[in-house]
């Protein structure tokens, strides 16, 4: 009877494990599927050489903004849509991050500027996620730059919490 016991926790233990392979041989599977999927896609590079098969969803992204107080800062590598591209040079984008909130982009040092006719295409941009605290004066001004009228600008009132990114590299998918 006993050696019975052991045949069978020895089978259970063999379909366990066989079990467990096809889960790994799968999960493996999958990621070089997305690997390759990526790597099919074909980016015009900006600023410091960076890869794009690590980066994370927008989305996801604003769950560490959240986290962040301000002042706070963490390294990441988010894809974007680009909402808004200066018109000057091209030396910041406003993207969305899903769920009605966006961030600002600036570029390490004004080290190099994004075409300025990128609106509504997808990014990977990797550096510095931050949080920044804008001042009423500063807000303010912002809104008189952009020609808002006396009595939006008197409506700002409180600061605003923003959610802000300092890129050091970042991907264009090319859309040619």
């Amino acid at each position: 009877m006993r050696n019975y016991f052991i045949l069978l926790a020895l089978l259970v233990t063999i379909v366990a494990c066989k079990n467990d392979t096809k889960q790994q041989d799968a999960a493996e599977v999958a990621k070089k599927e997305a690997t390759e999927r990526a790597d099919a896609i074909t980016f015009k590079p900006f600023g410091k050489e960076i890869i794009a098969n690590d980066a994370i969803a927008s989305r996801s992204m604003i769950a560490h903004y959240k986290d962040l107080k301000s002042g706070d800062s963490i390294p990441a590598k988010v894809t974007l849509k680009v909402k808004e591209v200066c018109q000057a040079k091209g030396c910041w984008m406003t993207a969305d991050l899903g769920d009605g909130n966006e961030v600002m982009v600036k570029f390490k040092d004004y080290g190099f500027f994004m075409p300025k006719d990128i609106a509504g295409q997808m990014v990977i941009v990797n550096g510095m996620a931050y949080v920044k605290e804008v001042p009423v004066d500063e807000q303010r001004h912002y809104a008189e730059d952009k020609g808002a009228s006396k009595e939006e600008i008197e409506k700002i009132t409180e600061p605003k919490r923003t959610y802000s990114f300092e890129a050091d590299g970042v991907l264009l998918v090319d859309t040619k």
